[in-house]
């Protein structure tokens, strides 16, 4: 049987306060008693510093647990200041662990998005403002949001995508989006993103929508929506929620 050093140290205790022995056997046996509790100190403090659970992300009770999958992912920082978000263990020690349930993790997923529950009054100024200042549908604006992250403005995906409409860091930064955990900020920028996607795309939304999950160049490499089950999943998914909001919108 292994003994922990803490286990260990209780012990010796209990032996060298119990058996008869000389004054310099005592001696010993303290003086190794204080050494091991000190090393179970230390392995104790290293225990709590440990990678630990940072954040937990849930959409329970917006959607069912079927379409639902459990990432962990771990966020380090290289030497040149850069954050990096990998679902794989970096050798460096220096980092954390975020787990979240992913909404959009699975093309298979069982979710009726012709039944699931709208968002119809979440952020309903901001989002008209940035349809007002970047010419775009309100419905369309919503749509993406509850396909990217059903309304949690907490959202991180497994590669890094932040906030309501899921910014990739470089994205976020050409958008002039400083923090794209703001709803304010995420949504002003993901909305001047996707408005660029619907010029460049002769406004075409599937083919706009394809580049704001797949990326513009790809959807022109395929000349089409690209042939990535997550991505002809996610246009199909935000037809139908943007049909829904409209519907909403003219209750």
């Amino acid at each position: 049987m292994l003994l922990t050093r803490s286990a260990l140290a209780r012990t010796l205790t209990f032996a060298a306060f119990s058996l008869p022995c000389r004054f310099e056997v005592l001696g010993l046996c303290l003086l190794l008693i204080s050494s091991l509790m000190i090393n179970a100190n230390a392995e104790e403090a290293r225990e709590k510093a440990k990678p630990r659970i940072v954040a937990r992300y849930s959409q329970s009770g917006i959607v069912s647990s079927e379409g639902l999958e459990k990432l962990k992912i771990y966020q380090y920082q290289q030497a040149n200041g850069v954050t990096v978000f990998t679902d794989k263990a970096p050798a460096n020690n220096q980092y954390q662990i975020l787990l979240y349930d992913c909404f959009a993790c699975r093309p298979d997923s069982t979710i009726d998005w012709n039944g699931i529950r709208l968002f119809t009054a979440n952020y309903d100024a901001l989002i008209s403002h940035a349809a007002h200042k970047h010419q775009l549908d309100p419905a369309l604006i919503r749509a993406v949001i509850h396909a990217e992250s059903a309304f949690n403005a907490r959202a991180l995906s497994r590669t890094g995508a932040m906030g309501l409409m899921q910014l990739m860091p470089e994205t976020a930064k050409e958008m002039g989006v400083a923090n794209a955990f703001l709803p304010e900020e995420n949504i002003l920028g993901g909305s001047k993103y996707l408005a660029q996607m619907l010029k460049q795309f002769n406004g075409d939304v599937a083919l706009a929508c394809a580049a704001y999950n797949a990326g513009p160049t790809t959807v022109v490499q395929y000349n089409g929506i690209p042939p990535y089950p997550e991505t002809q999943a996610y246009v199909e998914r935000v037809k139908i929620l943007l049909k829904r909001y409209r519907e909403q919108k003219d209750v």
